[in-house]
């Protein structure tokens, strides 16, 4: 295994907003293909396998888009001050531009948990967040940018009443997807692993 350009693939997998490319098409079969790949992350208890909602028609992903900004319009006004003018931007240019990225993604796993145990709970989110992450790695290695958003689901019925997805079904995020502009992606601003790894008690270190 090349672990050279394992870790590049890690490491430089980001959150894409203002480099994706709103006006190139994605190939159908590009998406499927990465999905297979999705589709061999681990998964709660090994027995739940998650669903990917692709949404490609305008009209779906404007409904999508007007989710989104009715649920992240305020909450990005809140945080303005709170995030940093480079993140305020770009959260903001997403919202702005959501409806024109060319493919919406919603990971979605059967089963709700609001009312579970944090087991229960974690077993169910545990059982699509891997793929959905694979899912961007995947992407991100065919030139392809995606970001992780979860902010429609303050409204997550209404989205699923406008793609027909089940009731007992959980959407676990939305990815826009769509060729990214630029060679490359760096390193994130990121604490040492130290300052936030814990040896047998929290708060001990070595």
């Amino acid at each position: 295994m090349d672990l050279a350009s394992t870790d590049h693939l890690l490491t430089t997998t980001r959150s894409v907003r203002k480099r994706l490319d709103l006006t190139r098409p994605v190939e159908p079969e590009v998406i499927q293909e990465c999905i297979e790949i999705a589709l061999q992350a681990p998964n709660g208890g090994n027995r739940r396998q998650p669903h990917f909602v692709v949404v490609t028609d305008p009209e779906k992903r404007a409904g999508l888009a007007e989710i989104y900004s009715r649920a992240c319009t305020p909450h990005v006004e809140r945080m303005r001050g709170v995030y940093s003018p480079g993140v305020y931007s770009s959260a903001k240019y997403l919202i702005e531009c959501l409806h024109d990225v060319p493919v919406h993604v919603i990971p979605c796993i059967e089963g709700r948990a609001e009312k579970d145990s944090a087991y229960l709970q974690a077993t169910l989110y545990g059982s699509v967040l891997p793929a959905a992450w694979s899912l961007m790695m995947a992407l991100r290695a065919r030139g392809l940018g995606s970001a992780w958003t979860t902010m429609h689901l303050a409204y997550e019925a209404e989205a699923a009443a406008l793609l027909g997805i089940p009731d007992e079904m959980t959407q676990g995020a939305l990815l826009p997807v769509a060729h990214f502009t630029g060679d490359d992606f760096k390193r994130a601003p990121r604490e040492p692993a130290r300052e936030r790894t814990h040896w047998d008690a929290w708060g001990e270190n070595r």
